[in-house]
């Protein structure tokens, strides 16, 4: 039988990171293969977990619950037939909704596989301010978590840590939350608290009250993806494969009456539901596909950096110049010959050595975002 295990969490709350310190320390000498869903067209978590010796399949379309269910099948099921693993883990993009990637494993219906377990990871750092500017998608990622599992709490006062916990209790009062920095616990420590099967039931009853309440109150209007107005008709399968020749708009929403810019912009003051759309004259029940509220841009290149030119362009990102980044990761040469790995959130970044890519790669998440200007950052004009 084998285990899959999801790895929810927002942008840069530190999934891969997990995830090699369990490949290191608590999956030893199991067959292993991660399954991504990277929002945007750049593919670039892969190539750090490359090191770790996992097999590993990339797809990079965007959200998982609409547009990629039917690749994910795919992909799923040629993972079983190619590898025999005895555990897949899935990692989907930063901005995916949990409980559409639960559903979407559910649906598929395999044979000889179980859902193991659901863990999100939260920058206890930065939960409070995603939890209101972002909270359709990030809300949900902690809502259905069977275990919950806090990144950044080292030097963090007992009174921040405390309301952090408390925020997350309210929307998930059962999920296991581990709130001790990783570097003093090990893997197997981390696996046991994620394995609770009590934990897990409560998320899977959740999830089916959920999809209850959704079926009684939506009317049929909606799938439960959260397109809406649709006038086609499909078997809940949500395969919805974004072509560009549908007659809708480049975000994925269908049949919208509403006008927006396909860039949605978060002032924290402003009236606004969580997922960050202005128009509140079109009809919503709060379910968005993250292309509506989020944008990437990603590049290859071939363009060396100097460590520092690289760290001044990543903090640069802050300013608020170039959009409301929310996420810069990549892995591109150095002018010394070595290869930089880098990650950045607002606030914090990380630069190190790492594994050659085949040619250097580089994607920007968040919102608004300016990609001439981040062009011309990045030195890539």
């Amino acid at each position: 039988m084998t285990k899959i295990d999801i790895f929810s969490g927002f942008l840069g709350a530190g999934k891969t990171t997990l995830i090699k310190k369990l490949i290191a320390e608590a999956y030893t000498g199991e067959q292993l293969v991660l399954i991504e869903n990277e929002f945007g067209e750049i593919g670039i978590d892969g190539g750090f977990l490359q090191e770790a010796g996992i097999n590993i399949t990339e797809m990079n379309s965007g959200c998982i619950c609409c547009s990629l269910v039917g690749d994910f099948g795919k992909a799923l099921q040629q993972v079983m037939d190619t590898y025999h693993p005895d555990r897949i883990l899935i990692e989907p993009s930063g901005v995916g909704k949990l409980s559409d990637v639960i559903r979407a494993v559910q649906n598929l219906e395999m044979h000889d596989v179980v859902l193991n377990g659901f863990t999100t990871v939260v920058d206890a750092s930065k939960a409070k301010m995603y939890m209101k500017n972002f909270g359709e998608f990030f809300n949900n990622q902690v809502e259905h978590a069977s275990a919950i599992i806090l990144s950044r709490t080292a030097g963090m006062s007992q009174e921040k840590l405390d309301a952090c916990v408390a925020l997350l209790r309210e929307k998930n009062p059962t999920a296991t939350i581990v709130t001790t920095p990783w570097d003093e616990l090990d893997g197997k420590q981390l696996l046991a608290a994620m394995e609770r099967r009590d934990t897990l039931a409560a998320a899977l009853e959740e999830l089916a009250e959920e999809q209850e309440h959704e079926h009684h109150h939506h009317d049929d209007d909606e799938c439960g993806c959260g397109c809406h107005d649709h006038d086609h008709d499909h078997e809940h399968e949500h395969h919805h494969h974004h072509d560009e020749d549908d007659d809708e708009c480049s975000c994925g929403c269908h049949d919208h009456d509403h006008d927006h810019e396909h860039h949605h912009h978060h002032d924290e003051d402003d009236d606004e539901c969580g997922c960050g759309c202005h128009d509140r004259d079109h009809d919503h029940h709060h379910h968005h596909h993250a292309d509506e509220v989020f944008t990437s841009w990603g590049k290859e290149t071939a363009h060396p950096y100097e460590k520092q030119e690289l760290a001044a362009a990543l903090e640069a990102l802050d300013t608020g110049d170039y959009g409301q980044v929310l996420r810069a990761k990549g892995i591109v040469a150095g002018t010394d010959g070595k290869w930089l790995h880098f990650d950045y959130v607002p606030g914090e970044v990380e630069i190190r050595n790492g594994a050659a890519g085949v040619t250097g790669r580089l994607c920007v998440i968040g919102a608004e975002l300016k990609e001439d200007a981040l062009t011309s950052l990045f030195h890539l004009n």
